[in-house]
């Protein structure tokens, strides 16, 4: 090497926390088609103006569209560190209102979003009205009929523990294998929204959606506590009900080694538990 010539700038690598309404957007993944908008679209494109060249982003979960986050988790690579405030507040001021960055983190260069991940962490929210919410269009998934939270909460036990659920997993899933570790399973009610939270080493394509579907089922009578267990043991996606919307999944976490110091969780915005 002469001595004009400059060595190559090492790469950094960085972490965010991503917030995002996905109402407005055809789920997390760049998609080829422009004209479906997706929220690492705009990610990308806000980081590569602060940057000054073109930056990708891996994340930790691919949500599916009208589905929510808030705390999604990316990595990407850089040649210079702009700092904390450029960013967060920086690429804030490039982003559209539904889509925010709430910190970010130098990390190793052995960090990855996705592989490095322990766990991640769902809320499903429904909401029983005999008329549709016109506020929470979109942001919870509306039922008319009155749901047994107790039945659904006997059945969702069933779902502990390392096991195949290819009941649950979506036709086009590219996933290897079904197995999935699900550490926490919960439902309960807090104000007038019932909530589903469900933590698992990782999720197969629209597995939170399909369980939810299942579940409701449950809490309508139509179907016993034992059923979910049946299902599991059936691995077939053709006896399990129907797909719920995507409407009131929210991401809530990623859960990372301590050494790598970041944010695990937050919880779901107020506005909606108000109700």
């Amino acid at each position: 090497m002469s001595t004009h010539e400059k060595s190559p700038t090492k790469q950094q690598r960085f972490a965010l926390g991503i917030e995002y309404d996905g109402l407005a957007y055809s789920g997390w993944q760049k998609q080829k088609s422009p004209q479906q908008e997706t929220v690492q679209q705009y990610v990308e494109t806000a980081l590569s103006k602060i940057a000054d060249r073109a930056i990708v982003v891996s994340c930790a979960g691919r949500t599916d569209a009208g589905v929510h986050a808030t705390c999604q988790v990316v990595h990407f690579e850089s040649e210079i560190d702009r700092g904390d405030k450029a960013w967060t507040e920086g690429t804030n001021s490039l982003l559209p209102k539904s889509i925010r960055v709430l910190w970010s983190r130098k990390v190793g260069e052995d960090f990855h979003a996705r592989f490095s991940a322990l766990s991640r962490r769902y809320m499903y929210l429904i909401y029983r009205r005999d008329t549709e919410s016109a506020m929470l269009n979109g942001r919870v998934t509306y039922v008319r009929r009155e749901l047994d939270d107790q039945a659904m909460h006997a059945a969702a036990q069933s779902l502990l523990g390392e096991q195949d659920f290819t009941s649950f997993r979506a036709a086009g899933c590219q996933s290897k294998t079904a197995m999935r570790n699900v550490m926490h399973t919960k439902i309960y009610r807090q104000g007038g929204i019932l909530i589903f939270d469900i933590k698992a080493n990782a999720f197969l394509q629209h597995m939170v959606r399909n369980i939810v579907g299942s579940l409701l089922e449950v809490g309508r009578g139509a179907q016993d506590p034992s059923w979910i267990s049946h299902l599991l043991s059936s691995k077939d996606r053709t006896l399990a009900a129907p797909t719920a919307p995507p409407d009131g999944l929210y991401l809530v976490g990623v859960a990372y080694p301590e050494s790598a110091q970041l944010p695990t969780e937050l919880a779901l915005p107020g506005l909606l538990l108000a109700v």
